[in-house]
């Protein structure tokens, strides 16, 4: 079942990134941050207050409020790095993330076995490749390595973390509202500070009916990326969290193959490779 939950965890978070790298190009990113966890922190309330989750409350549910922090702050340095590029460079980099849920693992005793440790490096390496990594030809500013690193990090923390705020499923729903409310007080936040330095809150073209209009998708985004949470959770609590961590990584491969069948985007050479060696690390790791 560890696999399972972890490849639904990959499934989700590629097709959010999707649906949010689509509504970005037409609403400011930190509105779609904002508006889509606002969404699923009310389908979350209702679920908590239905199963009495709110019973489950206790110490664990900081590490729900430290992952509602990390996360909008890591998506911000990636959208910062992405700004500055390229793209090619940046993308397939904050992948290595995964390295902090693996590294967690290890720590708390855990040894995959040779076969899980070329899945695993398998894995990763198709992951990267899936990005479309830029090899030549393109400077890279030290700032947008940095950005990148450090979201690549807190992309990985909040997997780590996601895993420890829970020991129940009623106390996962509350767990995901805690950490839902947490992203849209720092998302509102930066936000509001971007509105007072100038930056539009709404977008130029269309406004709040373009907003309203896109709520379906933005409810599609904030709700996917919920269920990815919870299904990571669930994975990490079954099974080794090294395994699960490299499987639900595989999200960018998703968010690729999105691209290629909905947007007719033709897949470079080095992703198509890359999602087969993912493919591949995959059987590796289920066979182990």
């Amino acid at each position: 079942m560890t696999a399972v939950f972890a490849l639904a965890t990959s499934l989700l978070w590629g097709l959010a990134d999707f649906g949010g790298g689509l509504l970005t190009r037409r609403i400011p990113a930190l509105t779609v941050v904002v508006v889509s966890q606002t969404i699923a922190a009310v389908v979350l309330g209702a679920i908590v207050i239905a199963t009495g989750g709110w019973n489950e409350a206790g110490p664990q549910l900081w590490f729900a409020v430290a992952a509602g922090v990390v996360g909008p702050t890591a998506m911000l340095c990636f959208y910062r790095a992405l700004a500055l590029g390229p793209m090619g460079v940046v993308s397939p980099l904050g992948s290595v993330g995964v390295a902090v849920p693996v590294g967690v693992g290890l720590l708390i005793g855990e040894r995959p076995g040779l076969l899980q440790v070329a899945g695993i490096a398998v894995a990763v390496v198709g992951v990267v490749l899936a990005g479309g990594p830029q090899l030549r030809g393109a400077p890279v500013q030290r700032q947008a390595i940095l950005l990148t690193l450090v979201a690549a990090f807190g992309f990985g923390a909040v997997m780590a973390l996601i895993a420890e705020a829970s020991s129940s499923l009623t106390g996962l729903f509350l767990a995901l509202f805690v950490q839902r409310v947490a992203n849209i007080v720092v998302g509102g936040t930066a936000l509001y500070a971007s509105v007072r330095r100038g930056a539009p809150a709404l977008p130029e073209d269309g406004g709040r009916r373009l907003v309203q209009s896109s709520l379906p998708a933005l409810a599609f985004v904030g709700l996917a990326d919920v269920a990815a949470n919870g299904c990571y959770a669930l994975a990490a609590q079954l099974g080794p969290v090294t395994v699960a961590a490299v499987l639900a990584s595989l999200y960018p491969v998703i968010t690729a193959l999105a691209a290629r069948g909905l947007l007719k985007e033709r897949l470079r050479t080095v992703q198509a490779a890359g999602a087969g060696l993912a493919l591949f690390g995959t059987v590796l790791l289920a066979a182990g």
